[in-house]
């Protein structure tokens, strides 16, 4: 033992009462700190933690002169058919003004709940990171590695919270409307949180988080980073700003809300593809069609669709760039009008009308690409466009474009790369994780979630946060990013990477007492149901294959 308080927890290492922490600190670290506290090594921080407070972190606390993980371990199971025993986690409730004062917060006791193993099969029941603690400081194995059966094989999950200092956020806002220039800033609280990137079919997309913004910066840049990723991780809603550009509400799974104003429809596709899917339901309504978009505004009769349907050329002479025919590039600035472009009239695009071409009478639609904006017109003697009332047959095919519009939503996704603790935490030789991860042979989830691996070097994971559990995410004031991971493979392929096979524990064992000594007491537990989307993390893994 160090002078340090251990959060090990493994099989065969108890952690020490207060006595042993005293006689430990003979010849303390910190000679200045108390006798009746404990000081944490759960992350670089090291906080000294009160009896009956948490750390800074609020995830570790000094129970009765141990150190407990807060947070409840999260289990998941397959279906509610055969339903696990009640189990109450950790309730945390609000700090008084002493303890906040201290940086410490208050902890209630643990609730020992009454559980039977007969309840429970190995291949129904998977441990998620979530709630399990980590491998800091390094040197020692995850906090769980489980030993279980799928499908009549010998398995084995190594589960822990990885402490993410190379991590972000990519984020999908599935709108049309202009949010900000390539490369702008965007901002949480004042402070730049990263940045807008490429945009999508259909898509604004933005990078958010980062090491650089956690620890490149100023410690409240750090703060605010962390602050945001938490709360997006947790599916939970956020309020930015883009430099020169629009006011955001991001929440995963939810309607992006722009400039006060909740988006409803993601674009059927571009100008020119929204003219050729819905080319031949238009052509014998309408002498023209223009759908209007900030990227490639499409004219029907200019349009090969619309050629390959006989119609005969409008005279139409539209603004911007023509890229081929009946396509237009650049036709306005981006903005939160018609087709995403800054424009409030349609009329605005077109130069004038072609005589000789032109005629009077002529039937023009105008519709934007989610079919949110739509108007028709008819040109006088003049050849000036008049609008009119839509014609019913039209305003079908108009309902027809929004019908095929997918709802608007914002997706999260968590970019994160597992370095070298969390891979101390599964093998003595890190490079044969990586290696096997590569080779298919290890299946990498993330709160049970899948998780997609990048090719190259080192083990560069993301996941879909709407798939993992709720409140998988936590901050440690370094500041950094936790998020729970799991490695699950053969336990002869575990053993064959150099894995820590003498701290393997039965699920039994995991499910009885939990990464922590408490008195006994075994550790607080959550049940969840796997997500229904997701591939049961033991059983779908080309491991079995």
């Amino acid at each position: 033992m160090t002078e340090h308080t251990k959060t090990d927890g493994l099989p065969g290492i108890d952690l020490p009462t207060l006595q042993a922490n005293a006689e430990l600190r003979s010849v303390p670290r910190n000679e200045r700190m108390s006798v009746q506290k404990i000081e944490c090594n759960a992350c670089p921080v090291l906080c000294q933690i009160s009896e009956g407070r948490t750390g800074a972190c609020d995830r570790y606390a000094n129970q009765g002169g141990a150190l407990v993980r807060v947070d409840p371990v999260v289990l998941l199971r397959r279906e509610l058919d055969n339903p696990a025993p009640a189990l109450v986690p950790f309730v945390q409730p609000a700090a008084d003004d002493a303890a906040q004062a201290q940086g410490e917060q208050a902890v209630p006791a643990a609730i020992d709940p009454d559980w039977s193993g007969d309840l429970l099969l190995a291949d129904q029941v998977f441990v998620t990171g979530v709630g399990s603690s980590t491998t800091y400081p390094d040197y020692k194995p995850a906090p769980f590695i489980v030993a279980s059966k799928a499908q009549g094989v010998d398995m084995v999950t190594v589960v822990t919270e990885g402490i993410f200092s190379y991590c972000s956020f990519k984020v999908k806002i599935d709108t049309d409307r202009f949010l900000g220039a390539e490369q702008a800033n965007v901002r949480y609280k004042g402070e730049v949180v990263g940045h807008v990137t490429t945009a999508e079919y259909g898509s604004q997309m933005l990078s958010l988080g980062g090491v650089h913004h956690l620890t490149g910066g100023s410690k409240k840049e750090g703060r605010m980073t962390a602050e945001l990723m938490q709360l997006l991780g947790n599916k939970q809603a956020v309020e930015c700003t883009i430099d020169g550009g629009a006011a955001l509400v991001i929440q995963a799974g939810k309607p992006p809300i722009v400039n006060g104003v909740e988006e409803q429809r993601m674009r059927v596709g571009c100008g020119s593809a929204a003219v050729g899917i819905f080319a031949r339901q238009l052509a014998e309504h309408c002498d023209e069609v223009v759908v209007v978009d900030d990227h490639i505004t499409g004219v029907l009769t200019e349009h090969q669709a619309g050629r390959c349907l006989g119609m005969t050329p409008s005279g139409i002479q539209m603004r911007g760039r023509k890229s081929t025919p009946g396509r237009y590039f650049q036709v306005a600035n981006p903005g939160n009008g018609w087709g995403g472009t800054d424009i409030a009239d349609p009329l605005s695009i077109i130069e004038g009308w072609e005589e000789g071409v032109a005629r009077p009478g002529l039937r023009m639609l105008m519709t934007s690409t989610t079919g949110e904006h739509a108007q028709w017109f008819v040109l006088d003697d003049e050849l000036r466009p008049v609008e009119q009332p839509m014609p019913a047959e039209v305003r079908r095919v108009v309902e027809r474009i929004g019908e095929n519009c997918e709802p608007s939503m914002c997706t999260v996704l968590f970019l994160g790369g597992a370095g070298g603790s969390l891979r101390a935490g599964v093998t003595e030789n890190p490079v044969l994780l990586t290696r096997s991860i590569k080779q298919a042979v290890v299946n990498v989830t993330c709160g049970g979630a899948p998780a997609y691996v990048w090719p190259g070097g080192g083990i560069t994971v993301m996941v879909d946060v709407m798939r993992m559990p709720d409140q998988s995410f936590g901050t440690v004031p370094t500041p950094a990013i936790v998020a729970p991971i799991e490695f699950s493979m053969r336990l002869s392929d575990y053993v064959a990477l150099g894995g820590h096979a003498e701290h393997v524990m039965s699920l039994d064992q995991a499910l009885a007492r939990g990464a922590w000594h408490n008195d006994g007491a075994p550790q607080a537990r959550r049940w969840a149901v796997i997500d229904p989307s997701n591939p049961w993390p033991l059983g779908h893994a080309p491991m079995l294959g």
